[in-house]
């Protein structure tokens, strides 16, 4: 498991889809403010680096140890948003539009995901100001799996989907 400042370090693929301007304290709050709920410190920390935006193969997978409608052993994250509201790129800010648009529980604050499913922190047991855990949502299956019990946590487990995508029988991708 990547201790949590490695990943944190190449945690950013290239591109600018999905990159917000440069995280400042005053966004944090109004977000915060916004989305009724606090921030994990562990988040914020990897929103400074950059703000949003496509996140490197190297850790755009959550393993699973039980099968998903996206995968026999894995969640994928292949964009993380960020917090702000540039040229129309998807934001934490849109949590509350989508969990209504998408019949989601709350609170949430969504980080990933495409309206069939998403990957978001999910305050219902800690309260809004609380160490929410990160779980997965699939809208269509009506099916929610807890990933980790922190986002720290879950960022440590992230890893590549290359190697998971691979059925380990015959050496072909899986269908997923």
């Amino acid at each position: 498991m990547a201790r949590f400042d490695e990943v944190k370090a190449t945690f950013w693929g290239e591109g600018l889809y999905g990159v917000q301007p440069p995280l400042t304290d005053a966004v944090v709050q109004d977000a915060e403010r916004q989305l009724g709920v606090r921030l994990p410190a562990s988040l914020l920390e990897i929103l400074r680096v950059q703000n949003g935006g496509v996140v490197a193969d190297a850790w755009n997978a959550f393993p699973t140890d039980v099968p998903t409608s996206w995968s026999e052993n894995h969640v994928p994250l292949d964009e993380m948003m960020g917090i702000g509201r540039h040229d129309g790129q998807p934001s934490l800010l849109d949590t509350a539009y989508l969990v209504e648009e998408w019949g989601l529980p709350s609170p949430l604050a969504l980080l990933s995901g495409d309206g069939h499913c998403w990957i978001a922190l999910d305050y219902r047991a800690c309260g809004k100001f609380g160490e929410p855990s990160v779980t997965w949502f699939d809208v269509e299956g009506n099916t929610e799996l807890p990933l980790a019990a922190d986002f720290q946590a879950f960022v440590e487990r992230l890893t590549a989907a290359a190697p998971l995508d691979l059925d380990h029988t015959d050496g072909n991708p899986s269908a997923s």
